[in-house]
């Protein structure tokens, strides 16, 4: 008999079928209007590694993000590696949640900002974190499988397709970016330590995280000091104004309306999962023969979807 257990793979298998240690990475790009964008991922690691001419990273992302749309406009994007400060991890997982950019920026940084050193008159290169331990400045190999054909303005409610297989968006959320490496940046200490020998005395303290796993927490090793896990709590949903989800679904279907009291049931849903889930009400209103959805209707469409989850489990 076997020792373990056969854990069914659903999607985000990293994290909710398994025990995946990760970097933790915040990824700086420049948006539209020229302001800051900080983004928190831990799917980016070494890609091309010997043997090119060119040295690259892969990111994962969500096509929706804004890291991502800022990447398949500016080409550049900056991987700021953080250490295991628990300030620093706390604004990281404030930074990794979803939302619009200028919500996220507009809070006063925990990180000290500066130029990087690729480009630095480059508008489109991002200032980097000064308090990173090290700085990959990266430039996205567009022409790689043909990538530099998507759009941001095709990327609604995600992507349409059809999709790429590695590089660019490869799902209706999904997109991976392969990132040329520009310049690696070190702290002059760890510099040192690479250069003239690393102990256990001069390793940076990288933290380790294990992604989001129940909807509570984020959680992460620091290093060495200590070896359990810590939670950082997620910070609250904010509520979206009931005039911005009135607006979204309006223009979701022509036939199919929603009362107020309806949509006051979506006013905690980050923003880039609204339409998504206003879709899934839509359809279920059609498969029904409803065109006014009213609160009792969400109450039976949110019965239904729990009911799902757990025949999944």
């Amino acid at each position: 008999m076997s020792s373990f257990k056969d854990l069914r793979i659903v999607d985000n298998f990293y994290q909710t079928s398994a025990f995946f240690p990760m970097p933790t990475l915040c990824i700086s790009t420049v948006n539209p209007d020229g302001s800051l964008n900080i983004g928190s991922y831990s799917l980016c690691f070494p890609y091309y590694i010997a043997g090119k001419d060119r040295y690259a990273m892969v990111l994962e992302c969500r096509n929706t993000s804004n890291t991502c749309q800022n990447i398949l406009r500016t080409h550049k994007c900056a991987l700021n590696f953080i250490t295991d400060d628990r300030k620093f991890f706390k604004e990281a997982v404030r930074l990794g949640f979803p939302g619009p950019s200028e919500e996220k920026m507009k809070e006063p940084l925990k990180f000290t900002m500066e130029k990087g050193q690729a480009d630095p008159n480059d508008p489109m290169r991002p200032q980097v974190i000064a308090d990173a331990y090290q700085v990959f400045e990266c430039t996205w190999a567009s022409h790689l499988e043909g990538a530099d054909k998507f759009k941001v303005e095709d990327i609604d409610d995600g992507h349409p397709g059809p999709y790429n297989d590695f590089n660019g968006i490869t799902s209706k959320y999904g997109a991976h970016f392969i990132l040329y490496i520009d310049k690696i940046l070190m702290k002059e200490e760890y510099y040192n330590a690479i250069v003239n020998g690393v102990t256990k005395d001069n390793f940076p303290p990288v933290p380790v995280d294990y992604g989001y796993r129940d909807s509570t927490n984020f959680w992460y090793t620091r290093f060495p000091r200590f070896f359990k896990p810590i939670a950082e709590p997620i910070p609250a949903p904010k509520e979206v104004d009931l005039g911005s989800i009135r607006f979204a679904a309006d223009r979701i279907d022509p036939e199919i309306k929603f009362t107020d009291a309806a949509l006051k049931n979506f006013v905690k849903v980050p923003r880039p999962f609204l339409k998504t889930v206003l879709n899934g009400c839509v359809a279920w209103a059609k498969e029904n023969n409803v065109t006014l959805i009213d609160d009792e209707h969400v109450k039976i469409i949110n019965d239904k979807r729990n009911a799902e989850k757990q025949k999944r489990k």
